[in-house]
């Protein structure tokens, strides 16, 4: 159970990240802060992993890195410019909802290992709470942009978490992260001078870029890594279904986002299918 209950701790923790992100100044680019998020994020382990001399840059799995990078790089400029467009609650389901999807296809292909039937049967009931969470929406018209930009987050994740077990087969879960983060700063970099950084100056932003950037990058991305050891991509994916659900109950009780009935049964299928998967996966393992 503690693979799983690792991936768990570390949806709940991306599911603050959205939120947080709503206690930022109006007018901060989505770039920039995934760009902040992933140099305090990378940079702390980067040194905690560089002073404990668990690196061997001379030996270190460069090509599943930098792919590594690349994909939460584009995932991150993807998922934050999407909250934007549709809010969090929808921006936050239509990509992590969509994941698991992306996340079996792929691992299909990489992996040659077709997912199985409990993640077949978790996956079907977390999709289906997905929508229902998503019918929140109302008469209110939905942003395509966003929810375009959405799905392509979607498939970045999906991507990244196939990849990354890849790495997490040569290398341990800190300096995967640390490294990983810092080059993905370098993708963003660039794209993110255009809006400068002046807005760090406010204290309220930067200790709000510090929670994002320890709390539900560091932390969280260890967490992840570490569960992904022993459990399939596809399968940490589905279990990754708990950010939606974490960033919908934040919503209601910290920004006054309001739920209808059908969504809250959306939350309670969203649940389902993580006990589900948990609980199916567990069996499995058993003499």
């Amino acid at each position: 159970m503690l693979n799983p209950l690792l991936v768990l701790l570390a949806a709940i923790l991306w599911g603050m990240t959205g939120t947080a992100q709503t206690f930022l100044n109006q007018g901060v680019s989505p770039i920039a802060v995934a760009t902040i998020r992933s140099a305090i994020g990378g940079g702390l382990l980067l040194a905690i992993t560089i002073s404990l001399r668990k690196i061997n840059f001379r030996k270190w799995s460069w090509k599943w890195t930098i792919l590594a990078a690349a994909s939460i790089a584009l995932f991150q400029g993807l998922f934050f410019s999407s909250i934007r467009l549709t809010g969090v609650a929808i921006g936050t389901v239509a990509t992590i909802g969509s994941a698991p999807v992306f996340s079996g296809v792929l691992e299909w292909l990489i992996w040659k290992t077709r997912p199985t039937a409990v993640w077949g049967l978790a996956t079907l009931m977390a999709i289906i709470g997905c929508l229902l969470l998503f019918m929140n929406n109302g008469d209110e018209s939905v942003h395509i942009g966003g929810f375009a930009l959405a799905l392509c987050a979607g498939v970045s994740f999906a991507f990244y978490t196939n990849i990354s077990k890849k790495l997490m087969a040569q290398e341990e879960a800190l300096p995967a992260v640390a490294m990983t983060f810092s080059i993905c700063t370098l993708f963003l970099l660039p794209f993110s001078f255009e809006n400068g950084f002046a807005w760090l100056g406010n204290t309220h932003n930067l200790w709000t870029m510090l929670f994002m950037g320890i709390m539900c990058t560091s932390v969280a991305y260890l967490l992840f890594l570490n569960g992904l050891q022993k459990i399939s991509s596809s399968s940490a994916v589905t279990l990754s279904l708990a950010e939606p659900l974490t960033a919908a109950i934040l919503g209601v009780f910290f920004i006054g986002e309001q739920l209808s009935i059908v969504s809250w049964l959306g939350l309670a299928m969203l649940l389902g299918g993580i006990v589900v998967l948990t609980i199916g996966g567990r069996k499995k393992r058993k003499p």
